[in-house]
């Protein structure tokens, strides 16, 4: 039987120093054990797979350490570490409210929260997608949540803050976990491909990390999906023949052919995406964000919003200089407009080409106002 391990498990933060993208927190979470300012409880915020349930596991390790390092973090060695390490601590009780968010799973909680700890100064309670609670749980909730023991920390997980009831968030610090940066993700699968001896071209690491959307757990997901597929070399060219994602290259050339006013050059290149099954309302979203990416490299101040490897980036700022401002704000008109009107029209494809047709049309359309 494979003892493969995939690589949201394998490299889970084990320390606050290696969580991701979320340094203000970690932070602020340290100073307030080398301060004794913990609070007693946590609600921590964020979309999936930025942080929130390692930094509480994290967070509930450190508290229990018995030899905290310079730097206020887990030993890994004491007793306390190697239980929680081992998945063997009783000091650190996790509920998953998604699937226990009744009154008497609740009353279970509470009647464990009056039990102190057998080894280590607290008793943490991770309640992950906390909510999911029913409000008959929540308002059970609220007594032990307001006065709980001092032995007792909660530490409260949740994608959806807007469904909590005020009751409960007055009684917690909230953390807003960030959506992590697309340059951190790139990096941090960049230094697990070193690990795991594997070649990853810098773009390919890039693509992934735009894919995941701001999530580390989805970024490493799709890495191990890519290592499967590619072996132990990942290119650009595997990330997106796997992913069924639209080369850079052809909205360079989409841009070369407005620029040319080549109408028939810019429709048989739309053919050919479509030809390799690519559709054609993500084509346009995607040429909308080519052209941001283009007003974006104009301006030294704004050049650093660019998210995409450094050869592409080379050739954002290549192509940028061959473009006017005013160029790039009519074709993101017409994109814009094509992207709202796309899912009504009767002739999807057509509305398309006719956008391409108003891109080749631009130069021309300029020229005529300022003759």
């Amino acid at each position: 039987m494979s003892d493969f391990v995939v690589s949201a498990r394998k490299y889970r933060p084990q320390t606050f120093d290696t969580v991701v993208g979320q340094k203000s927190i970690t932070a602020t979470l340290k100073n307030a054990i080398k301060n004794d300012h913990l609070a007693q409880a946590f609600l921590f915020c964020g979309s999936r797979g930025v942080g929130k349930t390692s930094t509480a596991r994290i967070l509930a390790k450190t508290i229990n350490c018995s030899n905290l390092t310079e730097n206020f973090e887990a030993c890994n060695q004491c007793e306390s570490c190697e239980s929680f390490n081992s998945g063997a601590s009783l000091n650190v009780y996790e509920l998953d409210a998604a699937s226990n968010n009744s009154v008497e799973d609740i009353r279970n909680l509470i009647d464990q929260v009056r039990v102190g700890p057998q080894l280590g100064n607290y008793k943490v309670y991770i309640i992950d997608e906390v909510h999911m609670l029913s409000t008959s749980a929540f308002n059970a909730f609220l007594k032990t949540l307001e006065e709980p023991p001092k032995h007792a920390i909660f530490i409260l997980a949740t994608t959806e803050k807007h469904k909590i009831i005020p009751t409960i968030l007055s009684r917690c610090q909230i953390f807003d976990f960030n959506r992590i940066k697309v340059k951190d993700i790139a990096e941090h699968l960049g230094e697990i491909a070193k690990k795991e001896g594997i070649d990853a071209e810098s773009e390919a690491l890039h693509v992934i990390a735009q894919k995941a959307d701001g999530a580390l757990r989805d970024a490493l997901s799709i890495f191990d999906q890519i290592v499967t597929f590619s072996g132990n070399t990942i290119t650009y060219q595997n990330v997106i023949d796997n992913l069924n994602i639209l080369d850079y290259d052809y909205y360079f050339r989409i841009v070369d052919y407005a620029l040319k006013e080549d109408i028939p050059g810019s429709m048989l290149l739309l053919n050919d995406i479509i030809e390799h099954g690519f559709d054609p309302h993500n084509f346009i979203v995607g040429l909308a964000d080519h052209f941001r990416n283009l007003l974006v490299c104009k301006d030294v101040r704004t050049a650093g919003l660019l998210e995409v490897g450094e050869s592409t980036q080379e050739r954002y700022v290549a192509q940028s200089k061959e473009l006017d401002g005013s160029f790039i704000v009519r074709a993101l008109g017409v994109l814009s407009q094509a992207d709202v009107e796309y899912k009504a029209s009767k002739n999807q494809r057509l509305l398309v080409e006719m956008a391409l047709m108003q891109l080749c049309s631009i130069k021309a359309e300029q020229e005529k106002k300022n003759a």
